[in-house]
């Protein structure tokens, strides 16, 4: 079993201040929120380390590569940002690590369609879903802190998603019709592994009170439409935009479905 500690890191940071009546219940609740995101934020890190060698193994520009480290290090610190949440609402900064399965390296195809695919999957999708419910969380919580914590969130996971997307727009006049289309069957399998992957993490249930969704525990009802907003509203015409068939590939994902 390997475990995240950052006890030590939540700490030494200066907790909220912040004044905020919280049931039990409630409260167990949020630091489990807070923890899950410690724990997401950090094993993210691990996907953009693994994009730096694709990127150089397809030739592309450096500044691209020098612009995904950094978005390494912003993954790091938000795990520590979370964990200094956790440690603010009474909890441990402790949990255990899931299995953390590799970025696929997609040999079956050319370097740059390899790390294309990676791209979207990761940057365009899962990166531009984050950004849509971590601006409706910021909207909702109330302690300062925690509106500090996910602004500062926020600002990076706008410039991860921005990498994608600037990536596709540069690229795209340069694919050829075959490069597309082959990126755009990808999407079939991409677009069902982020919806089954944000459904499992927004699950229907109890709706929280307005209390915990104060402190950061999400409404799972409002925040699946949102995750499905911003796939219809952005993702979609986005993609449609650099000449991926990316409706027919969304509407082809529900096929796949077990």
């Amino acid at each position: 079993m390997v475990m995240l500690d950052l006890r030590t890191q939540a700490a030494d940071t200066e907790p909220y201040a912040d004044a905020v009546s919280l049931s039990d219940e409630d409260r167990s609740r949020a630091i489990t929120t807070w923890k899950g995101r410690m724990v997401n934020e950090h094993v993210s890190a691990r996907v953009f380390a693994a994009l730096i060698p694709q990127l150089m193994k397809a030739g592309l520009d450096p500044a691209w590569q020098e612009r995904v480290a950094v978005m390494i290090q912003d993954e790091l610190r938000h795990a520590r940002l979370c964990a200094t949440m956790v440690h603010a609402l009474g909890g441990e900064a402790l949990a255990e690590l899931p299995p953390l399965p590799s970025v696929p390296e997609h040999p079956d195809v050319p370097p740059l369609e390899g790390v294309l695919r990676n791209i979207l999957s990761i940057c365009c999708l899962s990166e531009t879903v984050a950004v849509a419910l971590i601006r409706a969380e910021h909207d909702t919580v109330s302690p300062e802190s925690m509106q500090k914590t996910l602004s500062s969130i926020l600002g990076d996971e706008v410039q991860h998603a921005r990498f994608g997307w600037e990536c596709f727009r540069a690229l795209a006049p340069s694919m050829d019709d075959g490069l597309k289309a082959r990126l755009s069957d990808y999407l079939v399998v991409a677009f069902k592994h982020v919806r089954e992957h944000e459904l499992h993490y927004l699950p229907l249930g109890t709706t929280p009170s307005i209390e915990a969704e104060s402190v950061g525990v999400c409404d799972g009802v409002e925040a699946r439409r949102l995750f499905f907003d911003a796939v219809n509203e952005v993702i979609i015409p986005g993609l449609e935009s650099c000449g991926l068939n990316a409706q027919r590939a969304w509407d082809a994902s529900y096929g796949q479905l077990n």
